[in-house]
């Protein structure tokens, strides 16, 4: 069976909001290696990362992360 992957829109969002990765992280409570790694798809966040993250950027989380493709 193939594993599913969590693509997101993070990094989109953060900029419509005028924010650095570091901002974004001190309003979330993780460093800003957190937030590239979630960026770049090497970090899938718990859920409640996920409400926080939506929550600062003012979105809904189905709006910032969604399932991405297949890995064989």
């Amino acid at each position: 069976m193939a594993t599913q992957v969590l693509g997101n829109r993070l990094k989109v969002a953060r900029a419509e909001r005028g924010l650095s990765q570091e901002q974004l992280a001190g309003l979330v409570g993780v460093t800003r290696q957190t937030i590239s790694a979630v960026e770049t798809g090497l970090y899938c966040p718990l859920a409640l990362l996920a409400f926080l993250l939506a929550n600062q950027l003012e979105k809904r989380v189905d709006e910032l992360f969604f399932v991405k493709g297949e890995i064989p």
